[in-house]
């Protein structure tokens, strides 16, 4: 009897102890089974989730950037036409006429440029263009709705010109963007660094009086007269509103 049990046990003992195991080990995946599938799932897909959280921060992050940068452009604006606007109610000018630049030549940056107004809003050929700051120069052509403006940075622009604390007079040629000689009439010109110059009263091109920039440095022994660097008061190399009026007025 024992040896026939013995030869039973010997027979079913590994199914029975792999049945157990396989229960054992399946009570056990039941017990955890959510918290184990579910750090499986994390793990998996936790690159994912990190990847969409910083590709939508990002694109917060880009779109707020966009919304500050059109902020500060139209407080930009709105600074510059007050600025145009108030310099318009200060200087009186009848029929003045705020235009925007709308065209810059690369090589001819500071030989001209476009204003997008034209006859259609009264401009024409010879009206003068200023901006805060002083002149800017002339209109030398024209269309309906567009106008081009002769800069007085330009080299073959020339106009008369008045030291305003002395009131000695010279004439003035283009030179850069940002500067322009002023070549004196007398020998020994009163002047000195720092002085304002202005559209003399001589001029035939443009109104006596309008600010042109300041004398930064001197040449009393230019020949055959003397000059002077001028830099103009105008931010010209930056324009991007000017006001035109008539020459008449």
């Amino acid at each position: 009897m024992y040896i026939e049990r013995r030869q039973w046990w010997e027979k079913r003992a590994l199914p029975i102890l792999l049945c157990v195991v396989a229960l054992g080990t399946a009570w056990t995946v039941r017990q955890t089974q959510a918290a184990l599938i579910f750090e499986i799932y994390q793990l998996i897909t936790h690159p994912f989730h990190r990847s969409v959280s910083v590709q939508a921060e990002r694109l917060s992050d880009a779109q707020n950037q966009e919304l500050q940068a059109q902020l500060a452009e139209l407080k930009s604006q709105n600074q510059q036409l007050k600025k145009l606007l108030s310099y318009e109610s200060a200087n009186s000018l009848e029929q003045a006429i705020v235009a925007p630049v709308i065209g810059r030549s690369a090589d001819q940056w500071w030989q001209q440029i476009t204003l997008g107004r034209g006859t259609s809003t009264g401009i024409k050929v010879g009206d003068i263009v200023t901006a805060p700051g002083g002149l800017v120069g002339k209109i030398s052509s024209v269309t309906p709705s567009t106008s081009r403006v002769l800069l007085i940075s330009d080299r073959t622009s020339q106009l008369g010109v008045t030291v305003s604390r002395s009131r000695h007079t010279g004439f003035l040629r283009g030179l850069s963007e940002s500067q322009a000689v002023m070549q004196f009439f007398d020998k020994v010109p009163d002047v000195k660094r720092g002085d304002a110059i202005v559209t003399s009263t001589y001029s035939q091109i443009y109104p006596a009086g309008l600010p042109v920039g300041k004398i930064e440095s001197i040449d009393l022994n230019k020949s055959p007269a003397p000059e002077a660097i001028v830099s103009f008061s105008a931010p010209i190399p930056h324009l991007e509103w000017v006001v035109v009026y008539s020459k008449s007025h």
